[in-house]
């Protein structure tokens, strides 16, 4: 197989949108590194929301980036919470893919802490091919040809290889 055409796993975006509240926002903080093993990062508010009580950068959630070995490692372990079911739904166009947890403490590694509560969280997977950098790149950009875009059915294939996730 050509390398240029092989997927991989960029990176695993774990969200926890909690609202407008800074003690829950500190929990959530708090269960996103212990689930992760990395540090966390606040979500703001990109537009006003009277109605919520929101305006613009305020705090309204945590996220998590990961990487190359920790992905993988942290997705597998997530995949496990959903028994290694994904619906075809969760799949866009371009191949990524996300899926929602109710209850962190579903996950294998983790204990419950009466003090933090229990929180869900969502994680979104974007894969990529070797190459993708020409389009974010400062100098020259380009655009990926449309052969070297990865598909739905694509991204499908590559879960149930690689993550030994089922498709239903």
């Amino acid at each position: 197989m050509n390398k240029m055409r092989e997927i991989i796993i960029d990176k695993v975006t774990v969200n926890m949108g909690i609202g407008n509240f800074p003690e829950e926002i500190e929990k959530a903080k708090k269960i996103a590194e212990i689930i992760t093993n990395d540090k966390s990062v606040l979500t703001t508010a990109k537009s006003r929301q009277p109605q919520w009580n929101l305006r613009p950068g305020v705090p309204t959630g945590i996220k998590v980036t990961l990487r190359n070995k920790k992905a993988v490692d942290f997705l597998k372990s997530a995949l496990k919470t959903k028994k290694n079911i994904l619906n075809e739904k969760s799949f866009d166009l371009r191949g990524n893919f996300s899926f929602g947890v109710k209850e962190h403490i579903e996950l294998p590694t983790v204990k419950y802490d009466p003090k933090l509560g229990i929180k869900g969280f969502d994680v979104t997977i974007t894969l990529k091919r070797r190459g993708y950098r020409i389009a974010r790149r400062k100098l020259k950009k380009a655009k990926i040809g449309k052969n070297h875009v990865i598909t739905k059915e694509a991204a499908i294939k590559f879960v149930e290889e690689n993550l030994g996730a089922r498709v239903a």
